[in-house]
């Protein structure tokens, strides 16, 4: 009987482990990716203009800058309106 517990809390553990590792390794293949994704070539931001979210639609791209403007681009890449957003003092 104390043979069989012995083995049973052992392979426990080990399975314990080994699931452990694998949470680990999922969260550092899905933390690190990425956070924003990449602008395409054909839009150009205003001079100055750093982008702090980008949101890709069906037919409109809208990228939201440091200093709170919002712009809207459309898939080709022209800026079809622009807009301010109340930023919040850090």
């Amino acid at each position: 009987m104390l043979r069989w517990l012995r083995i049973l809390v052992t392979s426990l553990a080990a399975v314990m482990g080994i699931g452990v590792l694998a949470i680990v390794g999922l969260l550092w293949l899905r933390l690190s990716e990425a956070p924003l994704p990449e602008l395409p070539d054909q839009i150009a931001l205003p001079e100055g203009a750093k982008p702090a979210a980008v949101t890709f639609a069906h037919d409109w791209i809208v990228v939201v800058t440091e200093a709170g403007e919002v712009l809207l681009y459309d898939k080709q890449g022209q800026l079809k309106d622009q807009a301010s957003a109340p930023v919040a003092a850090p």
